[in-house]
């Protein structure tokens, strides 16, 4: 059987891509998408990023001058976008058989067919059908390995080469020299900018440095995962499918955060944001079908400093009794975690909790009288709610309070998230589709 062949399709700009899908006029202008509570940039348009502004700066910062610019800013619609990916998946999906959705705006694809002009060809063809379908321009890096398909599509995304696809063979041949030379070692995926500093004080500098590093000497000082990048970087395949980021399974904790739009001050708001986030993640917990017996809950403050230093961070946790997947024991545990822990005088912006040490709810078989606190059927009726009706018509405290207007899939708190340049959700809302005149 011949080897495998990687292939990473990646969405360029993908934010600011599904923007444009819905209003044309934004093709060509310098735009950016902001975080939540339009906070920092989190996204570019080719045309802003020409402009110099830098990824994750804060918007405030560069308003003005970004006006005087012709910059475009937009919050940020996640529905929209998760709507849209979801739609370039299925159509790369009927291209090649085996299907990696990474993230929300990229995927691995497999085949085992030789990489030549057929292959490009067909490779071509899936590019111009999410073009064409969903309006959406991709990268594609072919390759032996996950990692250099990484780094392939990152090149053909800076030279927009033979139409947004490239062969890591053909990259090689048309260098002249190693092409890892060119690649900074914090750029590789699986590296990271925590881990570079650590590989560059020894000198550790590009990719190819790690290549031609000893694996086994990588894998005592570093880690596992390493080694398996340095195999990668030489073209041997180790790195094993994951969990899909559109519905995979989470196997060690679930996470629902959120920043606040106003600080909260007081311990009866947060206990408000701490019931709707924690039914969030219960909502995800019971689907994979799941039980957890920790719930965390964080809270931290701003930056005290100009320098972004000086911030608040508290944090508490409560251990259920038995594993659970039952919401309103859920919700107590995550009030409980909190009570008495807030600062007085301190104005938090941001909490989270976390459901922890997770199991499988089929699989979990204790000894008499240490059954697991099952949802008694409560968590169920909300999920059947909610599907039939939308988010924030029914829920325990402030989950079932909405806001009104655009927001009204959103709780009517002071504290819900503010997006207030975002735009229509064409892809979900009745009242928000798309018109069209001729």
């Amino acid at each position: 059987m011949s080897a495998p062949t990687f292939i990473l399709a990646d969405a360029n700009s993908f934010f600011a891509s599904c923007e444009c899908v819905f209003d044309p006029s934004l093709i060509g202008r310098p735009m950016v998408v902001l975080s939540n509570n339009d906070g920092c940039v989190v996204a570019r348009s080719a045309q802003a990023k020409a402009l110099g502004i830098p990824e994750g700066i804060p918007w405030f910062k560069i308003r003005d001058r970004a006006e005087r610019d012709g910059v475009v800013a937009r919050s940020s619609n996640y529905e929209l976008y998760a709507s849209l990916s979801a739609r370039m998946m299925s159509v790369m999906s009927g291209f090649f058989a085996h299907q990696e959705i990474y993230s929300i705006d990229e995927c691995f694809l497999v085949t085992r067919s030789p990489v030549d002009v057929a292959l490009t060809n067909r490779c071509l063809a899936m590019r111009s059908a999410v073009l064409h379908g969903v309006g959406v321009p991709v990268s594609v890096g072919i390759a032996p390995t996950k990692t250099l398909a990484k780094i392939t599509s990152h090149w053909v995304k800076k030279h927009d080469a033979r139409h947004g696809v490239d062969s890591w063979d053909d990259l090689v041949h048309r260098a002249g020299h190693d092409p890892l030379r060119d690649v900074d070692v914090a750029d590789i995926w699986g590296v990271g900018r925590r881990l570079a500093p650590r590989l560059m004080s020894r000198g550790i500098l590009t990719a190819a440095d790690l290549r031609d590093c000893d694996p086994a000497a990588i894998q005592r000082r570093y880690s596992v995962r390493l080694e398996r990048t340095v195999l990668e970087l030489r073209g041997t395949p180790c790195i094993e499918d994951e969990n899909s980021a559109l519905n995979g399974t989470r196997t060690t904790q679930i996470m629902c955060s959120r920043m606040f739009s106003h600080p909260v001050a007081d311990e009866a708001t947060m206990r408000q944001a701490l019931e709707v986030y924690a039914q969030k993640a219960v909502r995800r917990l019971t689907r994979q079908g799941s039980l957890c017996s920790t719930v965390v809950v964080f809270c931290g403050t701003g930056p005290t400093n100009e320098d972004g230093t000086g911030r608040t961070h508290i944090s508490g946790l409560c251990h259920l009794d038995n594993p659970s997947d039952d919401p309103v024991v859920i919700c107590k545990a995550a009030c409980q975690a909190v009570r008495g822990r807030m600062i007085p005088g301190e104005r938090y912006v941001r909490a989270g909790v976390m459901l922890c040490d997770l199991c499988d709810a089929e699989a979990y078989q204790p000894l008499e009288g240490f059954e697991a606190t099952r949802d008694t059927g409560l968590g169920d009726t909300l999920e059947r709610i909610t599907h039939k009706f939308g988010p924030a018509r029914v829920g325990i405290g402030y989950s079932g309070i909405r806001g009104t207007g655009r927001w009204n899939d959103d709780t009517g708190a002071s504290w819900t998230m503010k997006r207030t340049m975002m735009s229509r959700r064409c892809t979900t809302r009745w009242d928000e589709m798309a018109v069209v005149r001729a």
